[in-house]
């Protein structure tokens, strides 16, 4: 006997996402401070000279953490402090954007940071501005990384738990 109701169907699967690991964050920070300091030397000995690291790289990367920063705060407020709910698009959207950015922001300003080292103790008459330039954008993608990770932290609900 097989009934068909809704007692005999297995319950919806309720999933679990854990926020991103300090060890995804690592990893990628140390696998972009690898390929930062090694592309100096590299790109010098294939192509004649250092990839140039202009301003406005470094400002595009800031005004990146701007936007991320204000989407976390915006984001904050409507669901943690005045406890409305999201869309399930907008949510989803804004968790793989925050997801995305903070490995990707891990990623980019290990880049910079290790590109800016290889600098150190170099004679050439630009390294200076490119140290100084490449640790803007070191900031400004560690910007990337701490206000994605805000967000993410944002998009948290309260799992269907009613609030006291």
């Amino acid at each position: 006997m097989s009934g068909t109701g809704p007692e005999d169907e297995p319950p919806e699967p309720r999933g679990t996402l854990h926020p991103t690991s300090a060890r995804a964050l690592t990893a990628c920070s140390v696998t972009g401070l690898v390929l930062g300091w090694g592309i100096h030397p590299l790109m010098t000995r294939i192509a004649g000279g250092p990839p140039l690291v202009s301003w406005t790289q470094s400002l595009a990367l800031v005004l990146v953490a701007g936007i991320m920063s204000f989407l976390a705060w915006h984001t904050w407020q409507t669901v943690q402090v005045r406890g409305e709910r999201l869309e399930v698009h907008q949510a989803v959207n804004r968790l793989v954007l925050a997801r995305a950015c903070a490995l990707g922001g891990a990623l980019v300003a290990g880049g910079y940071a290790g590109y800016a080292v290889s600098w150190l103790g170099d004679q050439s008459q630009y390294s200076d501005r490119w140290i100084v330039r490449s640790v803007v954008a070191a900031l400004g993608a560690g910007v990337v990384m701490l206000a994605s990770l805000a967000l993410e932290r944002a998009c948290r609900a309260d799992g269907g738990e009613p609030r006291p």
